[in-house]
């Protein structure tokens, strides 16, 4: 078995995804300074929102979740990976050619099926407009996840990490060149969001074509692997139905709500970047490992792969979360608060970072547990623990709109992300002795909780001491790098000192991992 070295992944996966969410949140920092919380960054941002929720379906979701585990062990077993994925690339891509073009004579239904609360202002025609240029991404970037999935089974982490990155890169390049006039800007992002995922698709295609896996798509024939692609594949696309649900539910919601699409975007784009360094990273490296171990027998090596990953989740994600909870008005503040972004902006997007901060250890340790079962090609139990909380989202945010406003759509989200992992994990524990924690995750794991509120509450001081100078224009960007840096040093000696990991352990988790 060709071995893939665990942490060297997921510091790959999870530097070059850093990188990305750093451009797209200063991405969103332009969009939230040239256009504030105004129609056309809510129509944008909702209109982009469409082919990225087909994406989390066909992409990250069903279709890779399906594909992974099938092609990882055809990869083992040496007999037709080549195939397979050529296989695959063409009946996706039939697929998403046909979605596309019903989306485009479909579009003002899937606006208001979105956001029905723009009906009736100059939001909805613009979200149509907006919506037609930017929904053939789905294709683009659909095709580009597949490849990435292929050159991450062969343990290739780099193409595949990097090229989200280029979306961004192009839409900063759109904002730039697009001048004054908001309507205008809102055009040049559209069409730069295609520009962006025709980059991607052209990154890991060459990528894959480089590792031997030169796809050329062909008339789609449905062979046995592809029927079984379709079994495993089907309840997954259910349990990415469901959390499309979600998501509807939270932006249906915040369109009732002047500015809540932008408050709510820039709180989550701020959450996404621990969630895209540690559980994205982990989501993407621990698969196929998990997969190939599986079908080599290796009961320890897997057992191994899933606690290191869950412990690598637990000590990035833990600080983030109370971080983001309890300085999240000076991170607003700071890092939104220009232009046509105003303080009243800035209170509701803090109130919303605070709460999706609280939701981060669920979401992150969520790409821990639900790998367990893809990698044995169950994919029917997370979908069934997914429609569990589906529910609980949909009550939390539709019955707290009138009481809590538009928080409550964060709320929703948080609290189903919760829910999702307690039901998950009960289940997991019937896989056997490969998912049980060992030994070191149970020693570690409190002392990281405890490393974490020590770090928490010297921020809050902290941040009291710096009131001043960061809502001083001129000194409040070194007061926030002043903030941060000394969360990190007291979390970095807290972690020592409470022996959460040990030195030991670190070499350890480079050597096995």
């Amino acid at each position: 078995m060709r071995p893939i070295r665990l942490i060297s992944g997921f510091l790959t996966v999870g530097a070059w995804t850093f990188l990305s969410r750093i451009l797209g949140f200063a991405r969103d920092l332009i969009i939230a300074a040239s256009l504030g919380s105004g129609p056309v960054a809510q129509a944008f941002l909702m209109a982009f929102a469409l082919p990225n929720m087909f994406r989390r379906f066909f992409a990250e979701g069903a279709f890779n979740t399906a594909f992974v585990p099938l092609f990882s062990k055809k990869l083992e077993a040496e007999e037709g990976a080549a195939e397979f994925a050529r296989d695959a690339f063409s009946a996706l891509a039939s697929v998403l050619i046909v979605v596309t073009l019903i989306a485009q004579l479909a579009m003002p239904l899937l606006v208001y099926a979105i956001a029905s609360g723009f009906a009736g202002d100059a939001r909805f025609d613009l979200t149509v407009l907006y919506g037609r240029i930017v929904f053939g991404y789905i294709l683009l970037i659909s095709l580009a996840a597949l490849l990435s999935g292929v050159l991450n089974a062969t343990g290739r982490f780099l193409a595949a990490a990097a090229a989200p990155a280029l979306l961004n890169v192009v839409l900063i390049a759109a904002l730039v060149m697009s001048g004054g006039d908001d309507e205008i800007t809102g055009l040049w992002l559209s069409w730069g969001a295609l520009l962006g995922g025709v980059a991607q698709l052209g990154v890991v295609w060459w990528a894959a074509a480089r590792a031997g896996f030169r796809v050329i798509p062909r008339i789609p024939v449905l062979t046995p692997d592809l029927k079984r692609l379709a079994v495993i594949a089907f309840p997954a696309a259910l349990a990415g139905g469901v959390m499309q649900v979600n998501l509807l539910v939270g932006r249906q919601v915040a369109s009732f709500f002047d500015g809540a699409v932008v408050w709510l975007n820039l709180a989550d784009r701020l959450y996404q970047l621990p969630l895209g360094v540690v559980g994205i990273a982990i989501g993407v490296v621990l698969l196929p490992d998990l997969s190939r171990r599986l079908t080599a027998g290796d009961t320890e090596g897997s057992r191994n792969a899933a606690n290191r990953a869950a412990e690598f989740a637990l000590v990035l994600s833990l600080p983030a979360t109370i971080a983001l909870m309890v300085i999240a008005q000076p991170l607003a503040h700071v890092l939104f608060e220009r232009g046509a972004f105003t303080a009243a902006d800035t209170a509701a997007t803090a109130l919303a970072i605070a709460v999706y901060g609280a939701g981060l250890p669920a979401f992150v340790l969520l790409k821990v547990v639900q790998p367990l079962f893809f990698a044995r090609e169950d994919t029917k139990t997370p979908f069934r623990m997914a429609l569990w909380a589906m529910a609980v989202n949909a009550v939390v945010a539709v019955a707290g709109a009138p009481l809590v406003g538009f928080i409550a759509a964060a709320l929703g989200t948080t609290l189903a992300a919760w829910v999702n992992l307690a039901l998950l994990w009960a289940r997991a524990r019937s896989l056997g002795p490969a998912v049980q924690p060992d030994s070191r995750l149970i020693r570690s794991a409190p002392r990281v909780v405890l490393s974490s509120l020590i770090m928490g509450s010297v921020l809050v001081l902290m941040a009291m001491v710096l009131i001043e100078p960061l809502h001083t224009p001129r000194l409040r960007y070194v007061a926030l790098a002043l903030l941060v840096a000394v969360g990190m040093v007291v979390y970095g000696a807290s972690v020592v000192l409470t022996r959460a990991l040990t030195p030991a352990d670190l070499r350890a988790m480079v050597k096995r991992g």
